[in-house]
């Protein structure tokens, strides 16, 4: 039986997550991460699309993105399948990389689009990996606080929410408890302190 396609528009935003396998590491050193973000890039500009946020952990991947004119089937295909073939051939392993197919979630709302984002940028502290969002390399919290350029990241669209100044007024949303309903219920995380990293 086939899989189910998965609703997809242009101009539809999703909440991407990918894991490893049996929620082994993805990434065992930094130039693991510089690759799957040089991966983005190059996706990027065959099908083009916009990233708002991401995270890399060390066992699964958070990006949150805009399609334009290609499906996120083929966008996340594109990625984790050369990622894949990276590793393996850099870890001299076989077999499967990710643990299965990429969740995507529909973002169909100003509110959860924000969400979102402070989901994924808080999730280096839940992980215990950092006391702080801004602490965290791989994310790209430090962009919309510091107005760090990013060559991947489009801010102005998450950070138009906010009055001026914007970049503080988005630090205190993210670090704010959660008032709404558990985002990591909906993609098939656990919300646990010190959780899977």
């Amino acid at each position: 039986m086939g899989r189910k396609p998965r609703a997809w528009f242009q101009g539809a935003k999703f909440h991407i997550t990918s894991r490893g396998i049996r929620r082994s590491s993805l990434f065992s050193e930094d130039e693991d991460r510089e690759k799957y973000l040089s991966l983005i890039e190059e996706t990027m500009c065959t099908y083009p699309f916009i990233l708002h946020t991401f995270c890399l952990m060390t066992n699964h991947t958070h990006l949150q993105i805009e399609t334009t004119n290609t499906s996120p089937s083929t966008i996340m295909s594109n990625i984790n399948t050369k990622y894949a073939k990276y590793f393996n051939k850099k870890y001299d392993f076989t077999g499967h990389v990710f643990e299965k197919r990429y969740n995507a979630e529909l973002i169909d709302s100003a509110e959860y689009e924000l969400d979102v984002s402070k989901y994924i940028h808080l999730n280096p502290v839940k992980a215990c990996m950092v006391e702080t969002p801004e602490d965290y390399r791989w994310s790209s919290y430090r962009n919309f606080i510091y107005g760090e350029i990013h060559p991947l990241v489009f801010t102005k669209q998450i950070l138009s929410y906010f009055p001026y100044p914007q970049s503080i007024h988005y630090e205190n949303f993210v670090k704010a408890p959660f008032t709404g309903p558990s985002i990591s219920e909906s993609i098939g995380m656990e919300e646990q302190p010190c959780g899977p990293k």
